[in-house]
């Protein structure tokens, strides 16, 4: 593979180039690492930087329905939008639907829209192991906007708030009251929280659900990195395509906050570092799979399962037998 010229193709905003990419970042063979180490660092020189926006719910709360409203607006605005759309892996079979460009068939067809469904695999916190390379890559591309959908766990999914520079929590009307919402977690990580499906019956049950949120969120220790507001829950619907506009431009105003004070540097700085800390301990999960190492563990293993040897002791062994590259 010509990384020169895949990088080139890119950065001319190829659609066709960064899927291949995100296929080459995502795959675990030793060739195809280094091949997206060298990609990466080539694209890294263009300097080029989009709003990344980090999206959680729970199942069924319109995630979906409202990436596919909200990414239609901004590309009718003359934006470009990415979509990173992690779906939940079988932990019996491994597989993964992936149908979120079906989900978002109007988006799909956009030319100022890129969708990219990815299985979670084993990775936890509700996005894919390597969601980090391609949100670099999508904004190596061009794209304004790049939207980072998590699994809809619920609230273990807070590994996205550390690659996102807003980070949204999509909420369905009744789904809880002010007691609900001070639950520690995903919700201190949100900065817009924002209760859809606000329209026909349950356009009321929206409005009281929203004004619960609110007050849980006053409740919550402040931030240094919000301004006066923030974080604020807000009603939309995604069929009816309201709410839309004002959320919007409430993640703008954030947005602007946080680069005029400093905030928004020193988040990327953080995510570069976190970045740096997650592929080192991957790198040392990595040598766990060597067949020496998968040998020992099933040596060990077997002493373990017998009575023979204890867990503690049979992993310190395993460890002091592995090599160290």
């Amino acid at each position: 593979m010509d990384i020169k010229a895949l990088s080139e193709n890119i950065l001319a905003g190829d659609r066709r180039a960064l899927a291949r990419a995100i296929t080459l970042v995502e795959s675990g063979r030793a060739d195809h690492r280094a091949a997206a180490t060298e990609l990466l660092a080539l694209l890294a020189r263009s300097g080029r930087e989009a709003l990344r926006i980090g999206l959680s719910g729970t199942p069924g709360v319109g995630k979906s329905t409202f990436i596919e409203s909200f990414g239609l607006m901004l590309t009718g605005q003359g934006l470009r939008v990415a979509v990173l759309a992690v779906d939940p892996s079988s932990a019996r079979s491994g597989g993964s639907i992936l149908g979120d460009k079906t989900r978002m068939e109007h988006l799909a067809r956009d030319p100022n829209a890129f969708i990219r469904p990815s299985p979670s695999q084993t990775h936890l916190g509700g996005v894919a192991r390597r969601t980090r390379e391609a949100v670099a890559l999508c904004e190596a591309a061009g794209y304004d906007v790049v939207l980072i959908e998590t699994v809809g766990v619920g609230q273990s999914e807070t590994v996205v708030a550390e690659m996102s520079d807003l980070f949204l929590l999509l909420l369905a009307p009744a789904g809880g009251d002010e007691l609900q919402g001070v639950k520690r977690g995903i919700m201190e990580m949100a900065d817009l929280i924002l209760v859809n499906k606000a329209d026909g019956d349950l356009k009321a049950t929206a409005t009281r659900t929203c004004a619960d949120y609110a007050g849980a969120l006053r409740l919550l220790r402040k931030r240094v990195q919000d301004p006066p507001g923030f974080p604020k829950a807000m009603t939309v619907s995604a069929v009816e395509q309201t709410g839309l506009e004002s959320a919007w431009a409430e993640m703008r105003a954030l947005a602007d906050w946080r680069r005029e004070h400093g905030h928004w540097a020193n988040r990327r700085a953080e995510q570069a570092q976190s970045w740096f800390v997650q592929e080192v301990r991957q790198a040392l999960l990595a040598r766990l799979e060597t067949p020496q190492a998968r040998a020992l563990m099933t040596s060990f293993g077997a002493q373990v399962a017998e009575g023979a040897l204890g867990p503690v002791a049979a992993a310190q062994q395993v460890l002091d037998a592995l090599p160290e590259r």
